[in-house]
């Protein structure tokens, strides 16, 4: 199909139009020119649904067919950062998922409600394919690569990269064209940007580079507020995905931007929401240096946060949190409160690990035992020596757990064993005494006699 053919279809007025009906060529027409008669009239109000998706497809032909020059340079007029940015703007609000009310849980539990949404994403992401394509083509030419990557693109590739990450995994609102399409999409993002890997293109090929995130971020913020981060359901996993990629030093740079968010998704009541921000608050303990975390009092803030999650009873929230805590105590040691002069006994891990055995003495359910237990050892060891305050409820609890079986695993039996190996091994002379020594070791060779007792729950 002639390029004139496709103005003509998009009902663009220009000389050519009226002087030849032997559809004349393009070069009559400039890009810039095109490019904001085409945005015009798919903003325009009243425009039905099928004329957008015959203007997205006929633009998708139109850049396809199109030479670069004529796109980005040449003899005429070159398309203008700010007119191809309202353009992608546009069509990512057209292929944006409906947003959800801020009073209702998520979307209506019909199948049709993202049913156009995959539809329209994968239309639109093959118009970006073609407009990335054509840029890749004009890094070929000495005189256009500086201006395409360094002033036209940046002003979309931040736009395309939220829109690939937003389809390119299953999720209620993609289908397997639409994730093909924004998988294709994000690969050549970024080769056109002149990366190796989606890390590289948002934090810098080397430590000084600044990358992309910034200007991903800037776009992701506005979404991720109070008030709008649960009215698109996307934004979420699109943060949680983008941060997950920007390790050290590259993060510390960025913390005043992501961990308001991530405390955010922390503090929700789904439980998906939770750990999806403890995903991300662990995340940015391991990637942001300990001095930075305790600037502000900010390591006080993300463990006064998780501490509030161990009064949970979701399995996958308790183990995703005890991780993360087990992560965050080394630097809170390093903070002025924990160099301050209070008791030892206040200091955050004996405070989580108390809370943790009285939840652990408590606990029927075999699942969040085998957790409790799984991750206990770990505590164990750091705190060393210092175990010995805890040895009257750990003994209880070894004894407790020892004595309970918990399916043909025996998970959290070994977890125990192995607590109990940690416990020996670092406070013996504290844990000789011959009235514990001869508790635990009857409920430690109980096991192997094949005699135990059973919890309350039925399903191992």
């Amino acid at each position: 199909m002639e390029i004139s053919c496709l103005l003509k279809s998009l009902k663009l007025e220009s000389q050519g139009d009226r002087a030849d009906p032997e559809c004349p060529a393009v070069t009559a027409l400039p890009a810039e020119q095109v490019l904001s008669q085409i945005l015009l009239l798919f903003s325009a109000e009243g425009v039905s649904g099928i004329s957008k998706a015959g203007m997205v497809r006929d633009l998708c032909a139109l850049f396809e067919a199109a030479n670069y020059q004529w796109l980005f340079g040449g003899s005429q007029p070159t398309v203008t950062p700010k007119s191809l940015g309202d353009l992608v703007t546009a069509l990512n609000h057209y292929a944006a998922l409906p947003e959800h009310e801020l009073d209702t849980k998520g979307p209506p539990s019909d199948d049709g409600f993202y049913a156009t949404v995959a539809d329209r994403a994968a239309e639109v992401g093959l118009v970006f394919l073609s407009l990335l394509a054509k840029a890749e083509a004009a890094k070929s030419s000495k005189t256009l690569d500086a201006r395409v990557v360094r002033k036209i693109l940046p002003c979309c590739l931040g736009q395309i990269y939220i829109f690939a990450a937003t389809h390119q995994a299953e999720k209620p609102w993609t289908t397997l064209r639409s994730q093909s399409v924004a998988q294709n999409l994000l690969t050549l993002l970024i080769q056109v940007a002149g990366c190796g890997s989606v890390a590289e293109f948002l934090r810098g090929q080397t430590e000084g580079d600044e990358g992309s995130f910034a200007a991903v971020m800037g776009l992701l913020k506005p979404k991720l507020t109070k008030e709008t981060w649960k009215r698109n359901p996307a934004t979420k996993y699109v943060f949680s995905w983008t941060l997950h990629h920007v390790t050290r030093p590259w993060l510390s740079l960025h913390l005043e931007t992501v961990l308001p968010p991530s405390l955010l998704l922390s503090d929700d009541y789904q439980e998906e929401n939770k750990i999806l921000g403890v995903g991300c608050l662990h995340h940015i303990i391991l990637n942001v240096p300990a001095a930075d975390l305790n600037q502000f009092n900010r390591s006080q803030v993300v463990y006064h946060a998780l501490y509030h999650h161990l009064y949970a009873r979701e399995t996958q929230l308790m183990q995703v949190v005890l991780l993360c805590l087990l992560d965050l105590l080394p630097v809170l040691e390093r903070s002025p409160q924990g160099l301050s002069q209070k008791p030892k006994a206040a200091a955050p891990c004996h405070e989580v690990l108390q809370l943790v055995l009285i939840h652990m003495e408590a606990e029927y359910r075999l699942p969040l035992r085998r957790v409790y237990a799984k991750n206990l050892p770990a505590f164990v060891k750091r705190l060393g020596i210092l175990i010995a305050q805890h040895l009257k409820r750990l003994e209880q609890v070894i004894v407790g757990y020892l004595e309970v079986c918990d399916g043909p695993e025996e998970a959290a039996r070994l977890g125990i064993l192995e607590t109990l190996k940690c416990t020996i091994q670092h406070a013996w002379p504290r844990s000789c005494s011959e009235q514990s020594t001869q508790a635990v070791t009857t409920a430690a060779f109980r096991p192997a006699s094949g005699k135990c007792k059973r919890t309350a729950e039925t399903p191992l």
